[in-house]
């Protein structure tokens, strides 16, 4: 499978507003899951299109593999139908008229592909995907992830080179998007295709992804493992989108006791530092020497089912942490909670993560 590099891509629609896509850098490797996460109207489904070929570049390159499929320098556009990738829309998109099995034939129809092999290659597909005993049904019969499955062996049937999937599990509930998720994960090993996968929900993208690309306002924010992207955020958007719980922030200029603390924690070693992250599970209550630490109030317990949630107020802040041990807490008690240096997240007054904080989180050097 080859391997896909955007440079400088840029996606205008004009009228004077902003980009839709500014000066975006993206390799995603061979075999890859690429997850592109990001909110609405931050520019990810933008970008699939690009890459399928349904928009056109306002700037910039599109390479798969050593082929030019856009440049708006070399005024090369290969069309869609010519990138031997395959597309999966939010909505299923199949044919009402015809059966599963000739939905699930109908691009290698369009090819040409003689009928033995098409058959071969349906059957292989509908196995694969747990839908072989409805190949003479109509989609009208189908379940919702019974119809997404359809959709998926259509595309996997061509034998794609690349697959591009647009928030194809936004219109499921919850029990088969997680049944999806797990289905995915297998195709993507069994057949080893590159996926490029557009989402808004981070769980999405941390289940399936082998990397992420975090977007916001048309910019790329960070690249890198799902353990990357949750444990060293690039910056404070990307650790406050990731994560559930949100990570808890203390803004620095606020001046509130909290925030003052945080100050004093982080001494002179930091002097840029403009925001503090505490990840819920890195709450502890109690602590030892050498954490950050202060007084809180309990002020409520949330159970979730398998974890719980304790929200703390600590001199009119609110902060929330996650155990999944029962809490011997309750309303009102107070209580001081702790964090580990290595733990927190610093980052500066731009909202870049603070490489001084971590380097001296790495060296024990914190005060």
């Amino acid at each position: 499978m080859p391997r896909i590099n955007l440079m400088g891509v840029r996606k205008s629609y004009g009228g004077g507003g902003p980009n839709a896509v500014e000066a975006l850098d993206l390799e995603i490797a061979d075999g890859e899951f690429m997850c592109l996460l990001g909110p609405s109207g931050c520019g990810k489904t933008t970008t699939l299109r690009m890459i399928a070929g349904l928009e056109h570049l306002s700037d910039g390159e599109i390479r798969v593999g050593a082929r030019v499929v856009d440049s708006v320098g070399e005024g090369v556009f290969v069309p869609p139908e010519k990138r031997q990738m395959g597309l999966v829309f939010q909505s299923y998109a199949l044919w009402p008229h015809l059966t599963i099995e000739r939905n699930t034939d109908f691009g290698l129809r369009l090819r040409n592909v003689p009928r033995a092999e098409r058959e071969a290659r349906v059957t292989r597909v509908m196995k694969t995907l747990g839908i072989e005993a409805y190949r003479d049904r109509y989609p009208s019969q189908l379940s919702g992830g019974q119809q997404q499955r359809v959709a998926l062996a259509r595309m996997l049937a061509v034998n794609p080179e690349v697959l591009l999937l647009d928030e194809p599990l936004s219109n499921l509930d919850a029990a088969l998007r997680l049944e999806m998720r797990a289905e995915l994960k297998r195709l993507h090993r069994e057949f080893g295709t590159t996926i490029v996968f557009v989402t808004h929900d981070q769980w999405e993208a941390m289940t399936l992804a082998t990397t992420i690309a975090v977007m916001s306002q048309g910019r790329l924010q960070q690249v890198g493992s799902p353990n990357e992207i949750y444990d060293r955020p690039a910056n404070r958007f990307v650790a406050q989108f990731v994560g559930n719980p949100p990570i808890n922030m203390i803004d620095l200029a606020a001046g509130t006791p909290l925030a003052v603390s945080a100050r004093r924690f982080l001494g002179e070693r930091s002097p840029d530092a403009g925001a503090v992250g505490l990840r819920p599970e890195a709450i502890r209550l109690g602590g030892e020497a050498g954490d950050f630490a202060g007084p809180a109030e309990v002020t409520g317990v949330l159970p979730t089912g398998g974890s719980w949630i304790v929200e703390l107020e600590s001199d009119g802040a609110k902060l929330f942490l996650t155990t999944h041990q029962p809490p011997e807490v309750g309303p009102g008690e107070r209580v001081r909670f702790a964090v580990r240096p290595e733990a927190l997240h610093v980052f500066d007054r731009d909202g870049s993560r603070s490489a001084v904080a971590d380097a001296a989180f790495a060296h024990g050097r914190m005060n």
